[in-house]
């Protein structure tokens, strides 16, 4: 594998890490207008109808790997939202973040790969940059709490899987995602059904529909076959360690955007957070085979 497909794949993870730290603001203003359920299946079936053209040709070859890993997306989606909307969002910011430190234990059980003392001692430095930066020094669980556990862990199950399931397979980044957008908006739509027996009327209000597109085009359509494509050129712990980075950039955009304050303790872990994912994602060392006499 060339150097400079590793350096394309890390530079992905971290713009994904940048776009989805914008989300949750995003995502906010929007459910001001369409309840969860309602808002996730029409996010993800619209991805999925511009996505269409991709399965042309590929359909057989990305669908159980994409039903495997969409199934998985869904929970994650369905226990983040939830697990928002019963803790508070310092409890969930910093517990999320144990996905950095879960996935080397999820590829050391997966791939049978120990993680190495600096992956573990980088993932640690990026899980306390997290609590400094949410101010979250004491963590009181509730079901809240566990949600956003649950939705850390199928973080780090959801990259290690996708690696083991395309190391050896060669299917298009974009079909793949059609597939999972598709297995998590028509579930949604399914639950919505199950849950209220119908489908809310749509949102009329400009602004949600302006969140909406942003979240179809950045955050699932871009973001997802940045994901799929980078985890084919790097290990899922480095992947992990870029991808941590995120919560630094979602307290900037809410600094910027929102114009919510951070303390300088904040600030500080949030520059704990930027060194983890910098030397995590420096390049790998290549150790060249013994040249014979």
């Amino acid at each position: 594998m060339s150097l400079s497909k590793i350096r394309i794949a890390e530079i992905m993870l971290l713009l994904v890490a940048f776009i989805w730290g914008t989300s949750y603001g995003v995502a906010k203003g929007a459910l001001v207008f369409y309840p969860v359920m309602g808002f996730l299946s029409v996010r993800f079936i619209m991805t999925f109808v511009l996505l269409l053209p991709a399965l042309r040709g590929h359909l057989k070859k990305a669908l159980l790997p994409g039903l495997a890993l969409g199934t998985i997306l869904l929970g994650i989606f369905l226990s983040e939202t939830y697990g928002v909307h019963l803790t508070t969002a310092s409890n969930a910011a910093f517990l999320i973040s144990l996905c950095v430190v879960l996935t080397p234990l999820v590829e050391w059980a997966v791939f049978r790969r120990r993680p190495s003392a600096e992956a573990i001692g980088i993932a640690c430095l990026s899980l306390v940059g997290a609590m400094m930066l949410t101010g979250a020094s004491q963590v009181e669980m509730n079901l809240g709490d566990w949600l956003m556990i649950l939705a850390a862990l199928l973080r780090a199950f959801m990259v290690c899987s996708t690696k083991y399931l395309l190391q050896n397979v060669k299917i298009p980044a974009l079909a793949l995602t059609a597939v999972q957008v598709g297995v998590v908006g028509f579930g949604s739509l399914l639950i919505l059904l199950l849950t209220t027996g119908g489908v809310p009327a749509l949102p009329t209000e400009v602004s949600f529909w302006t969140a909406t597109v942003y979240l179809v085009v950045f955050c699932t359509l871009f973001a997802f076959f940045a994901q799929n494509y980078a985890l084919q050129h790097a290990s899922p712990t480095r992947a992990a360690l870029l991808m941590g980075s995120e919560p630094l950039f979602g307290a900037c955009f809410a600094v910027l955007w929102l114009n919510e304050q951070l303390t300088p303790l904040a600030w500080c872990g949030g520059g704990l957070i930027l060194i983890a994912a910098l030397v995590g994602g420096r390049p790998e060392k290549v150790v060249k085979a013994p040249v014979p006499a």
